[in-house]
């Protein structure tokens, strides 16, 4: 296992979800936790657990939406924390909407924080980040390689991060920094219960508890792969997928057409 006693880790979108759980996780590995969020009262709450673990762990109350902000953000987040060694990209929104429901306004929200935030936030502290020799860590999901039903503005924000991840990977060969891509699946938490999302096409017993998110994370340090699924067996269906698009989007028009049949 990597050593992270006292390294400084910065996770966004850790007030609640995967990065909370994220954040407990790498305070028990005795690494200097920082979060941001939105919601100050949800963060105190995390931060007071951290600290326990971790005594000079820190939180800062941020909005990623607002991109001209987030340079300053970054600058403030070395100022007061020394400095970033491992970025963990996990902030981010659903919409889960039928492409001809979805409006160009809603598209454009979903890209802001899911892309345009992330590589904001990597590009303030990459300086830092290859200074030490660090780690970039975004949080992609599966859908940004499967395609699936009433998720297209999720699946290209998505999309969008992963080839991000893929070509700064390549860029910054020889510096020492490592570039990773986590492609969760299900998970318990509250992007599934927010309002103005259609649901139906998300089966609750598959869902994993968020902590299932922090082994393979901490692996992926370990271990310098770029890339990981989480839970593993769908790194199987991404391969079936591009060993026969036109079956594999057959199929999913099909089980499409099934949920829309037991709705009526």
């Amino acid at each position: 296992m990597t050593n992270l006693k006292d390294k400084k880790v910065l996770i966004t979108g850790a007030s609640a979800g995967l990065g909370a759980a994220l954040a407990l996780g790498f305070a028990e590995q005795r690494a200097t936790v920082g979060i941001c969020a939105r919601r100050a009262d949800r963060l105190a709450e995390v931060v007071a657990r951290l600290q326990v673990l971790s005594p000079d762990s820190r939180a800062w109350t941020v909005d990623l939406n607002d991109l001209d902000g987030i340079a300053a953000f970054a600058a403030e987040v070395e100022n007061q924390f020394g400095g970033v060694d491992i970025l963990i990209n996990n902030a981010g929104i659903p919409k889960r909407r039928d492409v001809t429901r979805l409006t160009a306004e809603e598209s454009e929200a979903v890209m802001r924080i899911n892309y345009f935030s992330p590589v904001r936030l990597i590009l303030a502290l990459l300086p830092s980040i290859i200074e030490r020799q660090g780690h970039v860590v975004n949080i992609s999901s599966v859908a940004a390689r499967l395609g699936p039903p009433i998720e297209s503005a999720y699946s290209a924000s998505k999309a969008a991060i992963t080839a991000f991840s893929e070509c700064m990977a390549v860029d910054l060969r020889h510096t020492g920094v490592g570039v990773h891509i986590v492609n969760p699946g299900l998970f318990e938490t509250e992007l599934f219960d927010l309002p103005n999302n259609e649901t139906g096409f998300h089966d609750p017993k598959l869902f994993l508890p968020v902590e299932d998110i922090v082994a393979p994370v901490l692996a992926m340090l370990d271990s310098g792969s770029i890339e990981c699924y989480v839970p593993d067996w769908f790194g199987n269906v991404v391969t079936n997928k591009f060993s026969d698009p036109d079956v594999f989007i057959a199929n999913s028009k099909n089980y499409a057409d099934e949920v829309e049949a037991n709705r009526k």
